[in-house]
């Protein structure tokens, strides 16, 4: 089993920034990918990050030049920046990780966005 723990999230005015973290527990190896999806009320959750084992990243068009994954290995911790955050990036974000094909997921870490 995987352990998933966001945080981070809160209140931002659009135009800010803000970073979440997830650290993970458990059992790591063959961890193949971490990354971020996120779930506005009314929507179906959607893909926003990605970051592989081997360092190739992956960003949904509509936050490409805004958010940047990133990750500390030492602490099995993945980042999300944020930057330029628009009203319509209020959301609950919640942290991912994969194995052989199994996904893990984290609790989620609400982000609003204020005009």
């Amino acid at each position: 089993q995987v352990q998933l723990v966001e945080s981070g999230g809160g209140l931002v005015q659009a135009g800010g920034s803000l970073r979440l973290s997830c650290a993970a527990s458990g059992t790591m190896f063959r961890l193949s990918v971490m990354g971020w999806y996120r779930q506005a009320p009314g929507n179906q959750r959607e893909f926003v990050a990605r970051l592989f084992t081997g360092g190739r990243t992956d960003y949904a068009d509509s936050v490409k030049g805004r958010l940047t994954i990133s990750s500390d290995n030492a602490k099995n911790t993945v980042y999300l920046q944020m930057n330029s955050r628009k009203p319509e990036d209020t959301a609950v974000y919640y942290c991912f990780t994969q194995r052989d094909g199994t996904n893990y997921w984290g609790q989620g870490t609400q982000v609003t966005v204020s005009s």
